[in-house]
């Protein structure tokens, strides 16, 4: 089964933050904030003496390369710049065999600096930059027709263009029998698009990710367990993370527990639940059972906050496999 994402394609630049840092930049904790160059020049002067990671990143982008990695067949699109960061992504996604369907535009490639406090909690400041101008022309109809499985997330709501490629390729999925899955991705981005987001999980999704702090925002409940049922009443398959307490399924109104997996102290979280959605759509393209697929999406976020970064090394995939044949 083919997977065909259409995402933001940034490069991350991570660095450990104090709490001051945080309250000084007026930035809310533990969330995604989208930023202007400005606030972007700020942020990376108050950090530019800490020590820095750069890498290749955003959250659909994550799911796909992790999912290539585990041997499924993606395809990435997007928007990139054309320049020395956007030559860097189309090459990690050489490196890893994804399908490049990345469009170069004459503008900068997003960025996001992700601030580590001391909790391991991560607070990410993106600019879009070029994927702004993703938009429903450059979707490759094809593609999107062909593909077995159509991922997206929520953070492509911030946009009217990356919003109308979106409801493209959710149109043309709809016309090909073509599965949806979707990532709510940021208790924010629900809060600001909560209706348009129950919409498309009622009416175009077959798998739905959340965290409980965005089904807290989508279904204004608390409890993690509650809001996984409500979300199962409006799709075939629902997901909620539930941090240190693991994380429910509901498969058709049959819910199921998942336990968690990894270390209860991530070394960084980035990429968690990104991990987590390509571990799902994993055992999901395998045909294997919603507990098996939450076994294994659970592990591999457990194996994720481990290491700095949101993205493998390829030199631990085969540990990794192996240890996820021992899951199924």
């Amino acid at each position: 089964m083919a997977v065909y994402g259409i995402g933001n394609p940034l490069i991350d630049f991570l660095c450990y933050a104090d709490e001051s840092d945080i309250e000084e930049l007026s930035l809310h904790k533990g969330t995604m904030l989208l930023i202007d160059e400005g606030k972007r020049s700020e942020i990376l002067e108050r950090m530019r003496e800490r020590n820095k990671t750069i890498s290749c990143g955003g959250s659909c982008p994550n799911t796909m390369v992790t999912l290539r990695m585990l041997g499924i067949e993606t395809t990435l699109a997007g928007g990139v710049g054309d320049d020395e960061y956007g030559e860097m992504y189309r090459r990690r996604l050489r490196e890893n065999s994804v399908k490049d369907e990345t469009v170069s535009f004459p503008a900068a490639t997003g960025t996001s600096i992700i601030l580590l406090t001391q909790d391991r909690e991560r607070t990410m400041n993106t600019f879009l930059g070029a994927n702004r101008l993703y938009d429903a022309g450059k979707v490759n109809a094809r593609s999107a027709s062909e593909a077995e499985l159509f991922y997206f997330t929520g953070y492509m709501w911030d946009t009217e263009a990356q919003k109308s490629a979106v409801r493209k390729a959710l149109e043309i999925a709809k016309e090909n029998d073509v599965k949806v899955a979707f990532d709510l991705a940021d208790p924010f981005a629900v809060g600001r698009y909560r209706q348009d987001f129950l919409d498309l999980v009622s009416n175009y999704c077959d798998i739905v990710f959340a965290n409980s702090e965005e089904a807290r925002f989508l279904f204004n409940n608390y409890d993690a367990y509650e809001c996984c049922r409500s979300m199962g009443k409006l799709c075939s398959i629902a997901v909620v993370k539930n941090g240190k307490n693991g994380s429910y399924i509901s498969d058709h109104g049959q819910m199921t527990e998942i336990p968690l997996y990894g270390s209860t102290k991530p070394i960084d979280t980035t990429g968690a639940g990104d991990t987590y959605a390509a571990g799902f759509l994993y055992g999901y393209v395998k045909g294997f059972s919603s507990a098996v697929s939450g076994r294994i999406a659970s592990f591999l976020a457990g194996e994720i906050v481990a290491q700095m970064g949101a993205q493998f090394p390829s030199e631990r995939m085969e540990e990794i496999k192996r240890k996820i044949n021992q899951l199924i």
